[in-house]
């Protein structure tokens, strides 16, 4: 499969007539130095299937397949995938999926079409679904190592450290199923049409085991989603709604304190393994 530069991506849309879709989040990763320290990045070897999200023009695919056993691109814009099925056409390890990641089976959709492999994702995923997007590969369970390029300010979300500005709900959702890296920086000169915002390359490798038990990890995530929902609330009264069914507000902060955490603590102060310690406790009063 032909890796195209700028020029050639730009020629080959406008040989088209392709109209860009904001809606769709479409900005097209054009330079072929970043495209080559992604894959890097990503650890791909012929071991590995790896899955990636809105090809797009096939910058990004050119590449993995000459790294990868297999490449499953999903691509929801059928114009794309018309192109896609002409520039991959002589990749043999490269199949397209027409289809929107968020309303497909991904645990099923890779292990039907990469059998056998070491599991990756890599991509450029679209602006428009980068939170969703991420959650969905997470939450499909079968990715050793998720390899992604997203806005900046949504890669220093997922890696932010308790505590600060950017920490929130999705930061404790993914450094629970996974430990986030940041790896670097990519401007929007590289990208056609050009971004209004810098992006950021980060990958997450995936704990290999649960941290905790299904019914604890519902509470466990019950009592982030708390925790942040009003953020600037103490975690006592920030826990009200959701515990206060089952639990006073004595016995919230005294679960709290019992947890060695100061009864006037915030939920943003806590990191993933103090909202584990939390979730043990009041599991062990509600029961």
């Amino acid at each position: 499969m032909e890796v195209l530069g700028a020029g050639a991506v730009r020629e080959l849309l406008d040989s088209r007539g392709f109209k860009y879709s904001k809606s769709m989040g479409q900005n097209f990763l054009t330079d072929a130095n970043i495209t080559e320290k992604i894959v890097r990045a990503s650890g791909l070897d012929k071991s590995c299937g790896v899955l990636e999200v809105g090809p797009g023009t096939g910058a990004l695919t050119g590449y993995l397949s000459k790294a990868a056993a297999k490449v499953v691109a999903v691509e929801l814009d059928n114009r794309l995938a018309d192109i896609l099925e002409e520039t991959a056409a002589d990749a043999y390890n490269v199949e397209i999926v027409r289809g929107d990641i968020l309303k497909l089976d991904v645990a099923a959709l890779v292990r039907e079409k990469m059998p056998g492999l070491s599991l990756r994702a890599c991509a450029n995923l679209p602006y428009s679904i980068t939170t969703p997007a991420v959650t969905a590969l997470i939450s499909a369970g079968v990715f050793e190592e998720i390899t992604v390029m997203v806005q900046k300010e949504v890669a220093q979300r997922i890696c932010a450290a308790p505590g600060t500005s950017d920490y929130g709900a999705l930061s404790v959702f993914v450094q629970y199923h996974a430990i986030p890296r940041m790896l670097f920086d990519v401007p929007p000169e590289c990208f056609v049409p050009r971004p209004k915002v810098s992006s950021a390359v980060i990958t997450m490798k995936t704990r290999p085991e649960s941290l905790l038990s299904p019914d604890k990890e519902t509470l466990f995530f019950r009592l982030v989603r708390a925790s942040f929902n009003q953020r600037r609330k103490t975690l006592v009264n920030a826990l009200m709604p959701a515990l206060g069914t089952e639990m006073s507000k004595g016995d919230i902060a005294g679960v709290i304190t019992q947890c060695g955490f100061d009864v006037n603590v915030r939920g943003e102060a806590l990191g993933v393994g103090d909202f584990i310690k939390l979730t043990m406790s009041v599991h062990s009063v509600q029961r």
